[in-house]
């Protein structure tokens, strides 16, 4: 057995040629059956710390990579030098495996990085945060000091199946995105008062002086403008309404749609989750009617209901 497995796994020299190392082709045949049978690379490594085979001749330490090298190695289908250890549809079979499973990781942690980026605590406004324990589980908490801690697990699944949830609800009823609110308001205040009648004052002088009136003109409008507000949720409700009209329901996260729907994700201390679309809208993922926000939809599972307590 070479020092430092300058052979690969499951062979030896011997008489100057490679040939098979018997302890060692059981303990790959081991690794890929338990591994087609769902077991991870870390528990299969520390299987094999557990039945003391040594992966090099001075160590019978085991990690995942040592584990991944062996079931990707294709030496092991043999080769001129390498006899065959293991059957080709087997290893098929784990390879696929293996290549799915960091495909689906990938995604994921792309999918994480944007929900990280829009998702707040309900009752500070800070964002959260998400970390690992020493068992590997992830948690999500709030970065906030003076905010109290999070007295149950929130996990990566919990937030996005709520995310999943609003976004289906929203493409099988798109009469929830509705919005009723006017496009512009204009409210004049006290100074815009005050400027008009100060014009008017001007004006009625017997001698007016155009220049400092003009000015003053300006300056009213000004004050006008500042007052005027404008509102683009409809046409944030029809772009929306545009990219879930004759959508599939989503058995994944679709990020891009994630991405252009969604405005923030807003997660309580009582395992409350609500989603904010790009309109303004909320979706709630339970049935707990909140006054504090008028245009709030809220759901158990796929079920909704408006905030004013009527099924859609």
């Amino acid at each position: 057995m070479a020092r430092n497995r300058v052979i690969p796994f499951g062979y030896c020299m011997k008489n100057g040629e490679i040939t098979t190392e018997p302890k060692e082709v059981y303990a790959v045949a081991e690794i890929f059956r338990e591994y087609l049978n769902g077991s991870s690379l870390l528990q299969i490594a520390k299987l094999m710390e557990s039945e003391n085979i040594r992966y090099t001749e001075d160590s019978d330490h085991w990690n995942k990579n040592m584990v991944k090298r062996i079931i990707e190695n294709e030496k092991h289908l043999g080769t001129d030098k390498y006899p065959q250890i293991i059957d080709e549809d087997i290893f098929n079979q784990a390879n696929e495996k293996r290549i799915r499973k960091a495909n689906t990781l990938n995604l994921v942690c792309d999918d994480l990085q944007e929900i990280r980026k829009v998702t707040y605590c309900l009752e500070c406004g800070e964002k959260l945060f998400r970390k690992t324990n020493g068992k590997g589980r992830e948690y999500w908490n709030c970065v906030n000091p003076d905010c109290f801690k999070y007295e149950y697990r929130l996990t990566d699944q919990m937030i996005i199946g709520a995310v999943l949830t609003v976004l289906n609800t929203a493409i099988a009823n798109p009469s929830l995105l509705e919005y009723g609110g006017e496009i512009s308001v204009y409210s004049p205040t006290v100074d815009v008062i005050r400027q008009q009648n100060e014009i008017n004052r001007m004006t009625d002088s017997a001698q007016i002086d155009f220049d400092r009136v003009k000015a003053e003109i300006f300056r009213l409008a000004e004050l006008k403008y500042d007052c005027c507000t404008y509102n683009d949720s409809p046409q944030k409700t029809a772009e929306i309404k545009a990219l879930l009209e004759n959508h599939e329901q989503l058995n994944t996260l679709d990020i891009g749609l994630f991405k252009s729907c969604v405005n923030r994700i807003l997660i309580s201390h009582f395992c409350t989750i609500e989603v904010e679309l790009i309109n303004g809208t909320r979706i709630q993922n339970i049935s707990e009617r909140n006054e504090n926000c008028v245009n709030r939809i809220e759901c158990n599972d796929n079920s909704c209901e408006s905030s004013d307590g009527n099924k859609p």
